[in-house]
């Protein structure tokens, strides 16, 4: 009986074994490896061939609406208080409206932005938020067509894929306390912005929300080789870490997409991927800056984060796992209106914005 039980055990071990060995679920899937760099230093993009399948299909740009023959008459002159476009022909602006709707409220349809008895009533803030953004949208294809988003161009689906709000928008986070004042100094939390580590999790506000071109300077190691001012903490090394996964996650890309292995921090041996991703931190801080947060009084309390801030975005806003948004399909070429550069002047709220196209 026990040399039956042995021989038995054997005859499962080895079933086992093949079965390890010879069924798709025990070895390693199909793989797609993209070179972005020089050859011999690994800068390579490594993927399971059903990953980028399953990326790729979630970022498909929708095909635009059918071209329309535009007449003499301008929305401006035949829809009351239209303060954006207003020189743009009736049919265009038609047009442009019925794409929004599928862009960012396909469900809602056009009660999400627009009291339907009164299309000139602005009481909704879903309006006065969209006119906001169709601006944004043409400062984004203007000001950083040539620093950043290139021929590709933004429209409202770019970051929206419609949803009336984008899945990848951040507010600023509250610091946990200790009685009256916070103890963990913005860090030692599991988020999963920075990949769970214990990481800064302000970053974002350090890095994007602001402006100016050395607010958060983004720097670990000195320029000199004896440097004569103080060093940087290792909390500012930390924080640039965390921009940095952020920024891996966001493009679904890991860190050679932009830096040499052999020299990370060396602009000369960099792929030119590095260049772009510089303009991106600063165009992603000017529409925080000077677009979002300036809603701030516009958008309801419920719309706001945890310490009161307007919703921002961030590189995952547009890029949701891609390193080209929507693979870089040219979806402003259907839409030219949204790539008109907007002027400055004084709108509601007191809010800077751009004068009305």
């Amino acid at each position: 009986m026990k040399t039956i039980g042995v021989i038995v055990a054997g005859v499962v071990a080895l079933f086992l074994t093949i079965a390890q060995f010879g069924t798709a679920g025990w070895t390693r899937p199909p793989m797609l490896n993209q070179q972005h760099g020089f050859r011999g230093t690994g800068m390579d993009v490594i993927q399971t061939r059903a990953g980028a399948a399953e990326i790729k299909a979630a970022n498909v740009a929708p095909a635009p609406a059918d071209k329309v023959e535009a007449g003499t008459d301008k929305a401006g002159a035949v829809y009351e208080n239209v303060k954006v476009l207003q020189d743009l022909p009736v049919e265009e602006f038609n047009r442009l409206m019925v794409s929004m709707t599928e862009w960012v409220s396909p469900q809602q349809g056009c009660t999400y932005c627009h009291n339907t008895e009164n299309m000139a009533d602005d009481s909704l803030y879903q309006k006065r938020v969209a006119r906001r953004m169709l601006q944004m949208t043409q400062h984004i294809n203007t000001t950083w067509k040539e620093k950043h988003v290139g021929e590709a161009g933004v429209t409202c689906y770019t970051c929206h894929r419609g949803n009336p709000v984008p899945a990848h928008v951040w507010f600023d986070s509250p610091s946990p306390t200790r009685g009256f004042v916070a103890r963990n100094n913005g860090q030692n939390l599991a988020t999963p912005s920075t990949g769970l580590a214990s990481l800064p999790y302000t970053y974002l506000q350090d890095f994007l929300a602001k402006p100016e071109a050395d607010q958060g300077a983004i720097r670990v190691n000195a320029t000199t080789a004896l440097p004569e001012s103080p060093g940087k903490p290792i909390q500012s090394a930390e924080r640039t870490f965390a921009l940095m996964i952020h920024m891996s996650e966001s493009l679904g890309v890991n860190c050679t997409y932009c830096h040499n292995t052999r020299a990370v921090a060396e602009w000369s041996q960099s792929a030119p991927q590095r260049t772009l991703a510089w303009h991106a931190i600063r165009m992603v801080r000017d529409l925080n800056a000077d677009y979002l947060t300036p809603l701030t009084g516009v958008f309801p309390p419920n719309r706001l984060g945890p310490k009161g801030d307007a919703p921002k975005l961030n590189c995952a806003t547009c890029h949701n796992g891609q390193s080209k948004p929507l693979g870089g399909a040219h979806v402003i070429e259907a839409y030219p209106e949204l790539a008109v550069a907007p002027a400055t002047t004084s709108g509601p709220q007191g809010v800077p914005v751009p004068a009305a196209q």
